[in-house]
């Protein structure tokens, strides 16, 4: 199982309380939990919050690449057959992974997320009805709510859990500004069945520092939503999909016996003259 986080230094904040309630999930029997944190930015100095604590695997850009790219290393790195989100400001709740990794037992879920409670700035918590019915989502389902209304989606991104290789057989995240998430999940869920847990398993801090607060995101967000009712469209367009039982178990994905030569076009300049 791997957990994965894009870190931004000037929004990492929550770091030391996000970094906690990964050392307090409960992992089920069998299981192991890996973190692949991925450090944006052209001068990374986040690698000391990540000392010592268990389980992590920190890497950094060395450059500016925005969340879509980060994220997209970090998934390289992943070794886990499922992958859990998680927001560099953000809290999980200690059933995170374990309210939600057994619902992959049926071969037909590629995606689950449980709900989340919003986190104040003063420490309340505020809850809110899930949008949908909770429970298994077949496919499409999400997508049939999001072009209903007005390219909002009723699942929160930000919590989902995933098969690993399902994300990367769709390309991981989409290299936008913004909602790289939904353009990824549109596809994803057009194709594959998932799981609304009815249970609370993580906290979405509200604070000023959010980037979704500003006004240059609200638009981007605008775009990103049109990009994934684009993509939408075109998916049903061409009758894609998975076959129905695509991954036979649960097994680790195939990523350390991978060899990658040099590039072809990598020649030294005499070559062309």
């Amino acid at each position: 199982m791997s957990i994965i986080t894009a870190a931004y230094a000037p929004s990492a904040a929550f770091m030391p309380e996000t970094i906690a309630s990964v050392a307090a999930l409960e992992v089920p029997a069998g299981w192991d939990v890996e973190w692949v944190v991925q450090e944006d930015g052209d001068t990374p100095v986040l690698s000391g919050h990540f000392t010592g604590v268990p389980g992590v695997s920190y890497a950094a850009n060395g450059r500016q690449l925005g969340i879509a790219g980060t994220r997209n290393l970090a998934l390289e790195r992943a070794s886990g057959s499922l992958l859990r989100v998680l927001d560099s400001d953000d809290v999980l709740l200690p059933n995170a992974i374990s309210a939600l990794i057994h619902h992959f037992e049926v071969l037909s879920i590629h995606w689950a997320v449980g709900q989340a409670d919003d986190l104040m700035t003063d420490g309340r918590r505020v809850s809110w009805d899930p949008l949908i019915p909770t429970g298994i989502v077949k496919a499409g389902a999400v997508n049939n709510y999001a072009i209903e209304h007005g390219g909002n989606w009723p699942i929160h991104c930000a919590g989902l859990m995933l098969r690993t290789d399902t994300v990367r057989a769709l390309g991981g995240w989409v290299g936008v500004p913004s909602d790289e998430d939904i353009i990824m999940f549109s596809a994803l869920a057009d194709f594959c069945d998932g799981y609304n847990e009815p249970a609370v398993t993580w906290l979405y801090r509200q604070h000023t520092g959010q980037v979704t607060r500003t006004s240059i995101w609200r638009q981007q967000s605008a775009i990103g939503r049109r990009i994934a009712l684009q993509r939408l469209k075109s998916v049903r367009a061409l009758g894609m999909g998975f076959n129905a039982n695509p991954l036979p178990s649960l097994e680790k994905p195939v990523t350390d016996d991978l060899r990658v030569a040099p590039p072809m076009k990598d020649r030294d300049t005499h070559e062309y003259l």
